[in-house]
C-alpha cells in the first residue's frame, strides 16, 4: 500500500492501532462473580479479584503495544446499563425480553427511573481512578461510557415509557437532567485524572437499520427528528469541556455473544447529523461487514476529527484477509486522508460479561495483527 502523504504520529486518543475497550473476562473473574452472586464471597473479596485481574489486563494491553488502555470493563455485567444504574433516580429493573439479536436474546434487564435524574457520586469515578493507578504514566487510562443518547434511548423503551412520562411529563426538563447528569459524570472523571473519554453509542446502528427505521415510522416516530434530538443532547454533554479532555465516540450495530442487531445499512441517513456533532475528536465506526455499507458517509468528518475504522471483527477469532484490509483502507481515502484514518476491531471483546465467541489466545492475536497492519502502513 502506497502513502501519498506523510505520516503523522498520533499522540492522543484515537491512536493509530487502537481497541474499543471491553476484553473477554477470565474464568478466575467468572467464577469469583458467579460465588459473588450465590453469598459465598463478599464484595470486596469480588473486587480483590477484579483489581488483580484489572492489572494483569493493563500490563497485557501495554504488551501488546497499546498506547491507551482499558480495564477491561471488568467490573461491569453490560457496556451501559450498569452505568446508568449509578445515576440518582434510577434502578437496575427485570423485563419479560430481553435486547433481540440475530439468533440470540440478551438477559432481560434495564434500566428504569424511581426520580428524576441528577448525579451525586458515582461507582465508575473509583474504578477509573484505579485504572488510571494501574495505567501509570506510559500508557493513556481510557474511560469508556455509554453516551447520553443512549440513556435517552433506553428510557425510551416501551417498557419504560411509563415510568419515564411520570416523573418527566415534560420531555425538556428529562433531556436537561439527562446533560446536567452527565456534565457532573464527566467532571468527577477529569478530576480523578481522566483525560480520554469515549462515549459508546448503539443509537446511531440502529438509526440507519432499514428495519428499525421502518418500526419506528410505524409507531409515529420521525427518525430524522429524533437523531437531531440525540445529536443536540450528545452535543450538549461535550460542550464547555477542559482543553486536555480528549473525547471520542464509538457506534455499535449490536455485539452480544457474537451476534448483531437489525438488518443493517449504510451510514449515510444519520451521517451528517452524527458527525456535525463538535467537540469529538474521533469516531470509532463499525465497517467488518457489508452491513455497514461503503465510506461515501465519512466525506461529512471534519477536518480536525479522526476516524476509527472498525474493519477486524471482535466477533470471531480468525484474522482478516491483509490484502482486504489494505483495500479497504484505500477505498475509505477516497473520502478522507490517511493521516486522519486509524484502526481498530469494530467493537469490544465482551460488551456484556458473556463475551464473544473466540478464545482469549484469539483475542491477543487479533490485537497484534491490526498492530501489525498500522505499523505496516505508518511505518
Amino acid at each position: 500500500m502506497s502513502i501519498q502523504t506523510e505520516p503523522r504520529k498520533r499522540t492522543v486518543t484515537p491512536f493509530r492501532y487502537d481497541i474499543v475497550g471491553s476484553f473477554l473476562r477470565p474464568s478466575v473473574l467468572k467464577e469469583a462473580r458467579a460465588k459473588f452472586q450465590s453469598g459465598e464471597i463478599s464484595a470486596e473479596q469480588l473486587k480483590e479479584v477484579e483489581d488483580a485481574e484489572i492489572v494483569k489486563l493493563v500490563q497485557k494491553q501495554k504488551e501488546a503495544g497499546l498506547q491507551a488502555v482499558t480495564d477491561g470493563e471488568f467490573r461491569r455485567s453490560w457496556w451501559h446499563l450498569d452505568f446508568f444504574w449509578g445515576f440518582d433516580g434510577v434502578e437496575r429493573t427485570i423485563i419479560d425480553q430481553g435486547y433481540q439479536f440475530n439468533g440470540a436474546q440478551s438477559r432481560p434487564e434495564t434500566a428504569r427511573l424511581t426520580g428524576t435524574i441528577s448525579f451525586s457520586s458515582h461507582p465508575f469515578v473509583a474504578h477509573y481512578a484505579f485504572l488510571k493507578s494501574a495505567a501509570g504514566e506510559d500508557a493513556a487510562a481510557r474511560q469508556s461510557v455509554p453516551a447520553a443518547a443512549q440513556f435517552l434511548f433506553e428510557l425510551d423503551r416501551a417498557e419504560n415509557q411509563e415510568s419515564t412520562k411520570q416523573f418527566y411529563p415534560d420531555r425538556a426538563e428529562l433531556l436537561a437532567d439527562i446533560a446536567q447528569a452527565y456534565k457532573a459524570a464527566i467532571r468527577a472523571f477529569y478530576e480523578a485524572g481522566c483525560r480520554s473519554l469515549q462515549f459508546d453509542d448503539c443509537t446511531w446502528g440502529a438509526l440507519c437499520d432499514k428495519q428499525f427505521m421502518e418500526l419506528m415510522e410505524q409507531v409515529g416516530v420521525n427518525v430524522s427528528e429524533y437523531a437531531a434530538e440525540l445529536a443536540k443532547l450528545n452535543a450538549e454533554v461535550v460542550s464547555d469541556l477542559p482543553d486536555d479532555l480528549v473525547v471520542t465516540t464509538h457506534v455499535c450495530r449490536g455485539n452480544y455473544v457474537s451476534t448483531y442487531a437489525g438488518v443493517g445499512g449504510g451510514y449515510e441517513p444519520i451521517a451528517e447529523t452524527l458527525l456535525s456533532i463538535d467537540n469529538y475528536s474521533g469516531f470509532y465506526l463499525e465497517f467488518d461487514t457489508d452491513r455497514a455499507g461503503d465510506f461515501k458517509p465519512l466525506r461529512f468528518l471534519k477536518d480536525n476529527q479522526q476516524v476509527v475504522l472498525g474493519l477486524f471483527s471482535s466477533k470471531f477469532g480468525e484474522l482478516e484477509s491483509k490484502e482486504n484490509i489494505l483495500k479497504r483502507i484505500e477505498e475509505a481515502q477516497q473520502y478522507v486522508d490517511l493521516n486522519r484514518i486509524c484502526l481498530s476491531p469494530q467493537c469490544g471483546f465482551a460488551s456484556t460479561e458473556e463475551g464473544n465467541h473466540l478464545t482469549e489466545e484469539q483475542q491477543w492475536r487479533k490485537i497484534a495483527f491490526i498492530k501489525e497492519i498500522a505499523d505496516e502502513i505508518w511505518k
